[in-house]
């Protein structure tokens, strides 16, 4: 059954006459069981489509009870069950259309280390080299002189993550506007050093060793490289001069 977060169920004159709360209010009631939870993490929820805040013609975000709740939800499935947003999109629209939900158990920690008590989490995606070929749309000449200037790579097992179609894909498609492999380099430069960027943030984190502390290292990893994602488009587009739909 939903149920706000801690301090959700009274906003007394946290709230506006129309029942609605600004970002900082909702910050507020949110810190209570949430303590961690900043603004921009309000914001990457949104612009992930977990939460639809109203807009005021200014612009400004208002966020009904509903859109609290929602967010807690959201913020207690990332601390108590790590689960990624993606999946935590599905529950809550189950939730939505009043299906049951199972949410998996993490048990408490024995000697440092989580019990698990529930179902295993969904491992990573892969593909192997002749389902990435059909589904980039390539063969074996391309894909080989892609990995040779690092632009994709294989794991340890000789697979690929799924991501690496989306890549390939991409790699593809500036090639029509003759854009060669060699002139990508300087893109997967700067990936590697944003990504190095993010990383220092969050080593720390990864190493602890309450179980906790490296879902949320992971959690925090994934709403960096989003960040960084966005700011990079942003960034050429500025350049550019152009502003994409």
């Amino acid at each position: 059954m939903l149920h706000t977060p801690s301090g959700g169920t009274g906003h007394g004159t946290a709230a506006t006459e129309t029942g609605l709360m600004s970002i900082g209010t909702v910050l507020n009631v949110l810190r209570d069981e949430f303590p961690e939870v900043t603004i921009s993490k309000i914001r990457f929820l949104e612009s992930e489509g977990l939460i639809e805040p109203r807009r005021t013609p200014s612009g400004y975000r208002k966020f009904s009870a509903g859109d609290v709740e929602r967010l807690g939800h959201v913020l207690r499935m990332q601390r108590d069950h790590y689960l990624p947003l993606k999946v935590i999109r599905e529950y809550l629209d189950a939730m939505e259309r009043g299906e049951a939900v199972q949410l998996p158990v993490l048990g408490r920690q024995r000697d440092g280390e989580a019990v698990q008590l529930g179902p295993e989490p969904p491992a990573v995606a892969r593909i192997g080299r002749d389902e990435l070929l059909a589904a980039a749309g390539i063969d074996e000449s391309c894909l080989k002189e892609w990995e040779s200037y690092g632009l994709i790579a294989p794991l340890q097992d000789g697979v690929y993550d799924a991501e690496t179609v989306t890549v390939a894909t991409l790699v593809a498609e500036l090639g029509r506007f003759g854009i060669e492999p060699r002139h990508l380099r300087v893109m997967k430069a700067a990936a590697d050093r944003e990504a190095g960027l993010v990383d220092q943030v969050v080593a720390p984190l990864r190493r602890h060793r309450n179980p906790q502390t490296r879902a949320h290292a992971e959690a925090r990893a994934k709403e960096l490289a989003a960040l960084t994602v966005r700011l990079h488009a942003a960034l050429v587009q500025t350049a550019l001069g152009v502003r994409l739909p």
